[in-house]
């Protein structure tokens, strides 16, 4: 399982990665695997302000679909659109291409409230 080190993540499987104000979202390693092969990504959010714990799209599966929640508060500033054609790229590097949103943020101090990967490894039982 792949939980980088250099990542921090949420209670909701969702990894973030920031660089400056903008911080970069998808989801685990670890949700990808438990969902299965993933069919459609639905995010209609860009543009958007959304608080932190609010829903920002969701992922379908075969099997079933999810919500996706805002790590941090703030503007919806990029939507991966790749993933409009392409949705399995999730499955395939979670980490990496598969990339859903870009968040301008406006409270960074909430990345306090984030998971080191070491957390994250436990919550998961891993």
């Amino acid at each position: 399982m792949n939980i980088p080190e250099n990542l921090l993540y949420t209670e909701d499987h969702e990894w973030v990665k920031i660089e400056g104000d903008i911080a970069t979202v998808g989801i685990t390693d670890f949700a990808q695997g438990e969902l299965g092969d993933i069919v459609y990504v639905e995010i209609e959010t860009e543009g958007e302000t959304i608080a932190k714990g609010e829903l920002f799209g969701t992922i379908e599966a075969v099997k079933t679909v999810s919500d996706l929640f805002m790590p941090m508060s703030g503007e919806v500033a990029e939507f991966n659109e790749e993933l409009e054609s392409e949705p399995e790229i999730v499955n395939s590097d979670a980490y990496g291409d598969g990339w859903m949103i870009k968040i301008k943020m406006s409270d960074e101090s909430e990345k306090d409230g984030l998971l080191s990967a070491d957390a994250y490894k436990e919550l998961i039982g891993k």
